[in-house]
């Protein structure tokens, strides 16, 4: 088995090291500051805040990843509020984030891919006990900025972009994402799966990490019983975990780095904002505590 090269360490520690990123960085914040003002020197009312919501992890990497996509975020909107909010296991956690926010409006974007309990249940609900004006958006996936991450990352791990007939016969993907018991979150990924697919111009099969079916194992045998022995493994996973790991490990061939810090999901974030910000009667009004 041969898997991807490790990505590079994208952390904002990382980049300290970078005197450009540091004056690219400085630009942005000065940028952010100017766009409050207008020309006759009045301040103008800031945006809705930007609330990425992501998970979270006891991969220390998966918070270092998030953080440095959030920074690409902030370099192409500068001026928009961009802050960071988890469901689980990392700091800072959603509620103390909306908090923070006071009685602010703000979307929340969640780092998701694909429809869950989490997007159905959780995060409205921390939305309505929090004092914010919060409009909560769907999933990210499917979405074909999302395939363009995916193709990208399958080609820096070695999928080649032109293959003869034999190869392309031989060949196929396996889409390894990390499972729900809901049956809408199967439905987005087999979605994204038939993006790819048409993408690649091979067969592309979602596979999971835990709680659903197909395990990426099983798909990895059901494609060899058809003949298909070329096969990779897609991450479909926002970070380096546990579930990442795993499935890269069972990869036969070449298995691609989790979706990261690619700019289509930066761009993705802010596109999801903007849907929100175009849709009308999307405001979760605040459900205060009472004294």
């Amino acid at each position: 088995m041969t898997a991807s090269n490790p990505p590079r360490d994208e952390s904002p520690t990382a980049h300290l090291d970078s005197t450009a990123h540091i004056m690219n960085r400085i630009s942005s914040q000065l940028a952010s500051q100017l766009s409050l003002v207008s020309l006759d020197g009045r301040r103008r009312p800031e945006p809705p805040a930007l609330v990425v919501v992501a998970h979270g992890s006891r991969d220390p990497r998966a918070l270092s990843t998030v953080r440095a996509l959030l920074d690409k975020v902030r370099d192409l909107r500068p001026g928009l509020p961009v802050h960071l909010g988890h469901i689980e296991l990392n700091e800072p956690l959603l509620p103390d984030t909306l908090a923070a926010l006071g009685g602010r409006e703000a979307v929340l974007v969640p780092l998701l891919l694909s429809r869950g309990y989490h997007i159905k249940r959780d995060i409205p609900e921390m939305a309505a006990e929090s004092e914010v004006h919060a409009r909560v958006a769907g999933a990210l996936g499917p979405h074909p900025l999302l395939v363009e991450a995916l193709y990208a990352r399958l080609v820096e791990a070695g999928w080649r972009t032109r293959m003869d007939d034999p190869t392309r016969r031989r060949s196929a993907v396996v889409l390894a994402a990390a499972g729900s018991r809901d049956p809408e979150s199967k439905v987005d990924t087999s979605r994204t799966a038939q993006l790819l697919a048409d993408r690649l111009g091979v067969p592309v099969v979602p596979a999971y990490a835990t709680t659903a079916a197909p395990t990426v194992p099983d798909a990895l045998r059901a494609l060899a019983a058809r003949g298909r022995t070329r096969v990779a493994v897609a991450s479909y996973f926002t970070a380096p975990g546990r579930f990442a790991t795993e499935c890269a490990q069972a990869a036969p061939w070449i298995a691609s780095a989790p979706l990261g810090t690619h700019p289509a999901m930066a761009k993705l974030l802010l596109h999801r904002y903007d849907q929100m910000l175009s849709t009308p009667n999307t405001v979760t009004e605040p459900v205060l505590a009472s004294a």
